[in-house]
Parts: C-alpha cells; structure tokens; sequence
C-alpha cells in the first residue's frame, strides 16, 4: 500500500470502520462519505500535503476510492502512484 492510502485511510478510520473497506471501494456509494466530509476530506488534504485543490480537480473520481484519491495526490505532487 502506497504512503498516500495509507495516511488517507488513517483519516478515513478517525471517522468510520475502514477494515472492511478495499482501496478500490467507492466511498460515496459504500455509504461511508457524504457531500459534508468530502468538504472536510478536501480541507484536510490541502493541508496535510499542501496542495491546492483547483475547481478542475473537483470531480467525484478523484475522490471516490481511497486509489483515486490516492492517484489525485501523485498528480498533485507529481508523483506516480499505482492503482
């Protein structure tokens, strides 16, 4: 597991039960985030990677998997992350 899945899935686990859920599993449809924590998810990322999200990288693919997310941030720092 890349660095990145690993420090979102400790966030993810200060909120919800993470153990049953698979880096590919869609977080929004699993029922674990909703429109409010993706607010607080994006904040939270700026923060701890200092980037800035742009309204480009507004899309729910890049936050819908703990890979996608995961792959965003690569983007972000341009870093090349495995799904």
């Amino acid at each position: 597991m890349s660095e990145y899945k690993q420090i979102v899935r400790q966030f993810f686990s200060r909120f919800f039960r993470t153990d049953g859920l698979d880096d590919a599993d869609d977080v929004f449809a699993g029922g674990y985030v909703n429109s409010l924590f993706a607010i607080q998810l994006i904040a939270w990322l700026e923060k701890e990677f200092s980037i800035t999200i742009e309204d480009d990288d507004l899309q729910l693919t890049n936050f819908s998997t703990i890979n996608s997310i995961a792959q965003m941030l690569g983007r972000k720092v341009g870093v090349v992350v495995p799904a």
